[in-house]
Order: structure tokens, then C-alpha cells, then sequence
């Protein structure tokens, strides 16, 4: 017998406790676990790389009961701390632009209005390696409200934007990513944007964008800027920042539009994909349960229909609870009893028709499996 790794038994032990957490298939016993088809594959929950060319692959399979938040050191990491991030004791934001005066804010002053967020979900818009689709995360967040910094100054100008600038790696040369860490919003798409010091009850880890960094809620993880040290008002007709033009494609944008005020809100639409597929033994043979989360959009469903082959019918998933938020992810369950053995392509849709779910009309996050056994 192949003797395993402590790392490769943490990571079935955990698989099998959240496993225990779900309710038993009726009259099953469980045998195991079938891989998802995927080319290569990172390693996860490892940081790979460096700056802008840094990856680290959230499992997302051992996720089940409340999936909860996922620790610090195994959040997803798309670009990791530069190596001219300045000391947090020294940090300050500077507040300028299209302002009457310009001022400063230190991180002490963020403290005092900080304030718990809630449970949310990030997702980087490069959320594609069908071998885990792990570019995606939940955590507990505590920050200030952004519209309370902006109300600290008084804009020059009627018609404006907002610009939210991070410290970025500017002088290395990366293989993966463009620099220049910034985003310009509207200022009514951030209403419910903060600026984060703390996830998970703890100071935010460097590379998660220590001592600050912007969240807004739904939005991807592109435009939630990092080491956050510059916010200006900026014209209504400034031009698009290289990072929006980056990830034009991947937020849904019709092209790559020149200025910034085309871009559309680069919100995340509702979704859902599987993360585990188990294999039981039952009464009436063999049978499989798919494991699944759903997540994103504007309002809370559970509208969710499967199928296993293109051209099979659509079936409603057996258990989907109806989400509290749709800020956060949500588990479903689904058995699922093949009729011959073979390749199936597991794909998610969303029957209502009022809920806009434009990464699944793509076919984003299909998961594949080969059953030997049926």
C-alpha cells in the first residue's frame, strides 16, 4: 500500500467530517468520492508564484452544512502584497482630485469608524480552471463604510467619479497581469462598499491587502482593490483604468470600452456549480449525490435545474434551500442515478427567467466525471 502524505490525510479527514455534516443518503453508506475530469491543476490552498503572478486555489470540496468562511491562509489570492507595500504604521490614504481640499486618512481613523460587514463572498473574474474553480472565497469582514471617508470632503465638481487606487508591483515584469492596481466607480455603485481592515475577526493578511483594501459587495475581486493608499474625484469623463481594461471581458463588458463611464457595473450574476460528487451504495444500488454551491446575484433563488448530458432534459435539484443572501454561498444536494457508465458533464442552470446568469448561459463552471460503476 502507497503510504500517504500528512497533508493528503488532513485533507480527507476534513473531507469526511464535512461529509458527516450532510445528511446521509436514505439507506446508504458511503463509498468514496469521484474526481472531477480537469487538465493538470494547481496544488490548492498552497500560494504559488509571487506579486501580480500570484495564485492560490481555494478546495472548495470539503464545503458542506453551512459552508461558513473559509480561514485566512486558504482564501483564494490572485495578485500577492508588493514588495514596496509601505509599513502599516505609517499607512494613510490620501483624498483628493476634483475636491475642495485634499486631506489625508490614517488607518487609526478608519478604526474608529470601522464596523462589522457581514459574511461575504469574493470572486476573481479569472475564476476559470475547471479543475477547481477555486478563485473564490467567503469570508467575515469589518471596515469602514466608504460613502462616510467620501463625505470627509467636499466635491469641486457636480458630475464625477471615484477612483480607488491600490499600491501595485509596478517595476517587475509579470507573465500573468497588467499593473496598475485601480478601479473608477460611480458613486452610487459604492453604497455598500467599505474599506476592510479585518477578515475573519483578525487584521487583514498581507496578501489579502493589508492594512486596507476596498470591498463591494457582488462585485468581482477586480475591482475590490488591494493596499488601498489613493482615492480621487475624478472627471465624469476619465478614462478607463488598464485594470478595467484587463478584465473588460471577463465583467461582462461590451468590448473594452474607452472611458470609464461605459463600463457596466461589474457585479457578479447569480450562480451555481458542484464542488463534490459522492458515490453511495443503496438499497436499490449504486447511486451518486452531487454537491453543489449557489451564489451571487441581486436576489435570493433557488430556481435551480441539472443535467448530466447535452440533450438530456433539465431536472429540478432535489434540495436547494432558499438562500438568506445571495451575498454569500449557499449549499445544494442532488442524487443522482446514471443510466449507463460513461463521461457526464454536470451543468447548472437557473429556471427563473427574471434572474440574469450570464457566466452559466456561457457554460462557465461545467464539471466533469467519468461513473465505472452504476
Amino acid at each position: 500500500m502507497t503510504p500517504i502524505s500528512r497533508r493528503d490525510f488532513l485533507a480527507r479527514s476534513a473531507l469526511l467530517s464535512a461529509v458527516a455534516n450532510l445528511q446521509a443518503v436514505q439507506g446508504g453508506r458511503l463509498l468514496g468520492t469521484v474526481r472531477f475530469i480537469a487538465r493538470g491543476g494547481a496544488p490548492l490552498d498552497r500560494l504559488l508564484g509571487s506579486g501580480l503572478d500570484a495564485r492560490l486555489f481555494t478546495d472548495l470540496s470539503g464545503l458542506a452544512g453551512d459552508p461558513g468562511v473559509t480561514p485566512a491562509e486558504r482564501f483564494f489570492v490572485r495578485t500577492a502584497a508588493p514588495a514596496r507595500r509601505p509599513a502599516t504604521a505609517t499607512w494613510s490614504i490620501a483624498i483628493g482630485g476634483l475636491v475642495e481640499a485634499p486631506m489625508t486618512i490614517g488607518i487609526d481613523a478608519l478604526a474608529a469608524i470601522s464596523r462589522a460587514q457581514g459574511r461575504l463572498l469574493l470572486e476573481c473574474a479569472g475564476n476559470v480552471d475547471s479543475a477547481s474553480y477555486g478563485l473564490m472565497s467567503v469570508a467575515d469582514w469589518d471596515g469602514a463604510p466608504l460613502p462616510e471617508v467620501l463625505d470627509r470632503v467636499r466635491p469641486s465638481v457636480r458630475a464625477h467619479r471615484v477612483l480607488v487606487s491600490g499600491v501595485d508591483d509596478e517595476a517587475s515584469a509579470a507573465r500573468t497581469s497588467v499593473p496598475g492596481a485601480s478601479w473608477i466607480f460611480e458613486r452610487g455603485d459604492l453604497q455598500r462598499a467599505f474599506l476592510a481592515l479585518r477578515m475573519n475577526g483578525a487584521p487583514l493578511p498581507p496578501d489579502h491587502g493589508a492594512p486596507v483594501r476596498l470591498v463591494v459587495p457582488n462585485w468581482y475581486g477586480c475591482a475590490c482593490i488591494k493596499w488601498v493608499d489613493r482615492i480621487a474625484l475624478v472627471p465624469d469623463e476619465a478614462p478607463a483604468t488598464s485594470q478595467m481594461r484587463e478584465y473588460a471581458a471577463r465583467t461582462h463588458q461590451r468590448g473594452a470600452p474607452a472611458l470609464a463611464r461605459d463600463y457596466t457595473p461589474a457585479m457578479l450574476d447569480a450562480a451555481a456549480m458542484p464542488v463534490r460528487v459522492e458515490k453511495w451504495r443503496t438499497a436499490g444500488g449504486i447511486a451518486y449525490r452531487v454537491i453543489g454551491i449557489v451564489w451571487g446575484g441581486e436576489k435570493p433563488t433557488n430556481a435551480l435545474a441539472i443535467r448530466f448530458r447535452t440533450g438530456d432534459p433539465w431536472t429540478p435539484v432535489e434540495h436547494c434551500p432558499m438562500p438568506a443572501s445571495t451575498l454569500t454561498w449557499t449549499l445544494w444536494t442532488h442524487t443522482w442515478k446514471p443510466p449507463a457508465a460513461g463521461r457526464y458533464d454536470i451543468v447548472l442552470k437557473v429556471t427563473d427567467p427574471t434572474i440574469r446568469t450570464r457566466r452559466l448561459d456561457l457554460f462557465f463552471y461545467v464539471r466533469s466525471v467519468f461513473i465505472d460503476e452504476v
